[in-house]
């Protein structure tokens, strides 16, 4: 089993920031992918950013150049630096952890509970 805690979200403004982290424990050896996806009020759960193992990191067309995934395995902990915020970033965003199945095809068996993100003046 893999554990996942996420924490960081809150209320920023417009062109804000925030740096969201998901902590890891558990078999953190069966895991091969870990991503961040978010669901907004009304809308269905998105993919946001994901960071392999190896290979190459994937974001969504909306936050590229804004949004940054990184992890420190040393601390098994994963990252999402969010910059120049929007009001349609406010989702619940989710921390996941699985297995790559393919090109931009994952099984994420393990979710946090989610930490809210409103972005509002």
């Amino acid at each position: 089993q893999v554990q996942l805690v996420e924490s960081g979200g809150g209320l920023v403004q417009p062109g804000g920031s925030l740096r969201l982290s998901c902590a890891a424990s558990g078999s953190i050896f069966s895991i091969n992918v870990m991503g961040w996806y978010r669901q907004a009020p009304g809308k269905q759960r998105e993919l946001v950013a994901v960071i392999p193992n190896s290979g190459s990191t994937i974001y969504i067309d909306s936050v590229k150049g804004r949004f940054t995934i990184s992890r420190d395995n040393a601390k098994n902990t994963m990252y999402l630096q969010m910059n120049s915020l929007k009001p349609e970033d406010t989702a619940v965003y989710y921390c996941a952890a699985g297995w790559v199945l393919g090109p931009k095809r994952f099984d994420m068996a393990y979710w946090g509970k989610g930490t809210l993100v409103t972005v509002s003046s």
